[in-house]
């Protein structure tokens, strides 16, 4: 039948592209990896170092996800393969539906793996620690803070991560002057990384009694988390702490005690801070992981040999120009600018439809096709 045969082929021209997933993924590599790592998870002296335990059976786990999940969408091409063949010996259009919606789903499987083919960076399997700033504009630009953090939020959701709000600071009349957030899950930097940059907003201001058309502007900042031990030396005489009382709702713990962390490092000026933990000790302790991490991306970015080789607040990293604009008025549209990549839905990307905007950026990567802001490639 007609609609059995359409759905082959469209099943079929999926089949060189899992194909070669399968390279681009070293499938059998990972599969004598995860032996080796098992074996080391079944020797007799395995939880003698309990730190390094964890690390092999969170590589395991992870090694093990991505050889499940090609393995299935294997076994769903396979299975549609049979049913394709059987519904069209049966003449049942019943199936078609199921079909269809089984396919469908192998496209964005293959889509969602081959994606992470891309991720290969040092750090893109850790978690993604995002600082925000309001820029130019006020407090219609300390509102554009707070809905970003919104959208980042529910794009935390719809991925199943997890979003911890480790400081933030409130805006004089609305929104936020600056926000942190900790997003925990399985390449989260990788992903985010991408969204690094200057946000701009164009939209009618509410704060505006004249009903103008306002521009504004807000900076986010995304690092990978860096574990404890990573090889970056802070002395202590290079920081400045200062501690002070949680804003904000918290427990009674949280607002009455001054157990929030802020450090400054003096060579560099970069600061830093924390309120989310009940103590002080817990606090600094999160707040030292942040400035290891921003250090020792900026060390990266700048293509440093040491720590200390990096001189000045680096501000240029932080706002730089913009990447991306959302315009509410007198369009509704958000294009970045340096792939082209754009959305005329701009009620689903500030509810957190942010993927095609993340490949985009990945794709271009890989291709070495980014554009400038002048649309020029870079």
């Amino acid at each position: 039948m007609l609609e059995f045969e359409q759905l082959k082929l469209r099943l079929d021209s999926n089949e060189g592209e899992l194909r070669d997933l399968k390279d681009a993924l070293g499938y059998e590599r990972l599969k004598n990896e995860i032996e080796e790592l098992e074996a080391k998870a079944s020797a007799p002296d395995f939880w003698d170092d309990m730190e390094n335990s964890q690390k092999i059976l969170q590589k395991t786990g992870r090694l093990k996800g991505t050889v499940e999940a090609y393995d299935r969408l294997c076994a769903l091409f396979d299975d549609m393969q049979v049913l394709i063949e059987m519904g069209n010996e049966e003449e049942d259009l019943s199936l078609t539906e199921e079909i269809e919606a089984s396919i469908t789903e192998l496209e964005n499987g293959l889509a969602e793996q081959r994606l992470q083919t891309l991720l290969t960076g040092e750090y893109d399997k850790n978690n993604a620690l995002l600082t925000f700033h309001a820029g130019a504009g006020g407090t219609e630009a300390m509102d554009w803070v707070s809905m970003l953090v919104r959208m980042y939020t529910r794009w935390t959701e719809r991925h199943g991560f997890k979003v911890q709000v480790l400081d933030f600071l409130d805006g004089d009349e609305a929104g936020l002057k600056s926000a942190t957030l900790l997003i925990e899950g399985d390449n989260a930097y990788g992903y985010l990384k991408s969204e690094s940059g200057v946000h701009r907003l164009v939209r009618v201001s509410p704060f505006d009694a004249s009903g103008r058309r306002h521009t504004s502007f807000a900076s986010l900042e995304v690092m990978p988390e860096i574990a404890n031990d990573a090889d970056i030396e802070i002395r202590e005489e290079d920081i400045k702490m200062d501690v002070f009382r949680s804003s904000g709702a918290g427990g009674q713990h949280i607002n009455k005690t001054s157990s929030a962390v802020r450090l400054t490092h003096i060579p560099t000026g970069i600061v830093v801070a924390c309120q989310n933990e009940r103590s002080q000790f817990q606090n600094r302790d999160r707040a030292m992981l942040m400035l290891k991490s921003k250090l020792l991306e900026i060390k990266e970015r700048e293509h440093l040999e040491k720590i200390e080789d990096i001189k000045g607040v680096q501000k240029e990293i932080a706002w730089g120009s913009q990447i991306r604009s959302y315009v509410f008025m007198p369009y509704t549209l958000v294009k970045d600018h340096r792939t082209g990549f754009e959305s005329g839905n701009i009620n689903a990307v500030m509810d957190g439809d942010l993927d095609g905007f993340i490949n985009a950026y990945l794709k271009a990567c890989s291709k070495g096709e980014l554009l400038n802001n002048n649309g020029e490639e870079v």
